[in-house]
């Protein structure tokens, strides 16, 4: 199922059982911000975006590598070099995305960002180490930015995917089809945004942290939370610090930028220390520059 109507999605949604797949990733993969600049292209479209100003590339690097090593204490995580020449390659989750035994590769909307899509040394790591197929979107003319407009609940094997100039609706198809989901709900994102994981986190298949405001119909929200016995909504200001970029890689912990964990407020920590989830931060203010945050700079390895 590919709708836009909630009310069928979440009948099909309630059906389902929790045995479509492991609800978090066995390893994970990084791109290190090398060439770390505004990319004006990108610039256009994302709103969350510093000035050229406020790059600081060197604290970026020294943030990258924090997260790393504190993501490698809960699994394991390979990092690949990054390119001077692709200024938003720290973020690999738009550009590369997994299923068991598939690497499916999107197609961005700017051409900066369309370089990325061809690192043979990514592509090779998942075909020649892994074994994994290849699911190759970027060459389609239909924008589809892969775990940036989708957001995967990997146990139910449901989507929700937020419509924007990142994503059509028949790039929208194409990732469903290549991740070979059961059921997608498509919706249109609150004009000024770009990216659905900016405005929702489904973490471990448990709980569901989102902002209302990031949906341009607020009943997708409403229908989202109600999916989830921990729906957990944040206000304004920790929307704006990049909260729902947000991930689970093990059952038990949530990760966000250290920012965005200093935003969430009391009763959104709770619900998630309800859900059996530990908040896990890392200071990223300076990647946060580019745009993005914690979330977007975690590819999965299904």
């Amino acid at each position: 199922m590919l709708t836009r109507d909630i009310d069928a999605f979440v009948n099909r949604a309630r059906t389902l059982r929790t045995d479509f797949g492991s609800p978090t990733a066995r390893a994970a993969f990084l791109v290190a911000p090398e060439g770390f600049a505004l990319a004006t292209e990108s610039a256009r479209d994302n709103r969350y975006m510093a000035s050229a100003a406020d790059f600081e590339p060197a604290r970026a690097m020294a943030q990258h590598r924090q997260l790393h090593r504190a993501l490698s204490a809960q699994l394991p995580v390979v990092g690949f070099a990054g390119d001077p020449d692709a200024p938003d390659g720290l973020f690999p989750n738009n550009v590369f995305a997994t299923a068991p035994g598939r690497l499916i590769v999107g197609r961005m909307r700017h051409p900066v960002r369309q370089r990325e899509a061809g690192r043979e040394d990514i592509r090779g790591f998942f075909q020649q180490v892994l074994g994994y197929e290849t699911v190759d979107l970027s060459r389609q003319p239909h924008t589809c930015e892969l775990t940036g407009a989708l957001v995967i609940d990997r146990l139910r094997g449901i989507g929700f995917c937020g419509l924007s100039e990142r994503c059509d609706a028949e790039g929208a198809a194409l990732m469903h089809a290549a991740f070979g989901l059961r059921a997608t709900l498509l919706f249109d994102l609150a004009p000024g945004e770009y990216h659905t994981n900016v405005v929702l986190a489904v973490l471990a298949g448990r709980a569901a942290l989102l902002s209302p405001a990031g949906f341009a119909d607020p009943a997708v929200a409403d229908a989202i939370c109600a999916l989830y016995e921990h729906g957990l909504r944040v206000g304004p200001a920790a929307h704006a610090a990049f909260a729902c970029n947000a991930i689970a890689l093990t059952s038990d912990a949530a990760w966000m930028s250290e920012g965005a964990a200093g935003a969430l407020g009391e009763e959104v920590e709770a619900g998630l220390a309800d859900a059996g989830f530990a908040l896990r931060a890392v200071a990223l203010d300076a990647i946060e520059a580019a745009g993005g945050s914690l979330r977007c700079c975690v590819a999965e390895i299904f």
